[in-house]
């Protein structure tokens, strides 16, 4: 074996070279206070998913969070994604809205299916994928609909 080819082996032997990980973790402190690995959210958190939501091969976070935004002052649920960078979180998209009023998201097929009221009360069930700056409405699955029927196409 040649000398170099030692080296080789030792380099490969003892360099720790760290992974890129596809694992998130959501640790609660309070009611308003979150950490998602290493980023801090200060904002009550109503659901965590994890997809690869941008088809870069890596899983990525999806964070539900509760908090107000400059053009819509009052509280309401909002939809962050994050990626994993040498195992620490970071924002991928932190979207303030979608079609209607959100209430409720889930990963579906490396998409967002979304539980919405509009307005008057009613229910909606959408879709969204990734586009390249957010997510990108793709259908409806139900529309104008009542609470237990959305529910019900929201599961599937």
């Amino acid at each position: 074996m040649t000398t170099l080819s030692l080296i080789f082996l030792f380099l490969c032997n003892c360099l720790q070279i760290p992974a890129q990980t596809d694992s998130f973790t959501l640790r609660r402190v309070n009611d308003s206070l979150y950490w998602l690995n290493d980023w801090r959210l200060p904002y009550p958190v109503y659901r965590m998913d994890t997809t690869d939501i941008d088809g870069d091969g890596s899983s990525d976070a999806l964070v539900g969070v509760i908090k107000a935004t400059r053009y819509h002052p009052e509280p309401a649920r909002r939809l962050f994604i994050f990626r994993q960078v040498n195992g620490k979180a970071r924002p991928l998209w932190m979207g303030s809205k979608l079609g209607g009023i959100l209430q409720d998201f889930r990963c579906v097929d490396g998409g967002v299916r979304s539980l919405e009221t509009t307005t008057d009360g009613r229910y909606v069930v959408a879709e969204y994928r990734w586009n390249d700056f957010g997510l990108s409405f793709q259908r409806f699955l139900v529309k104008n609909t009542d609470k237990e029927t959305a529910l019900g196409v929201f599961a599937q």
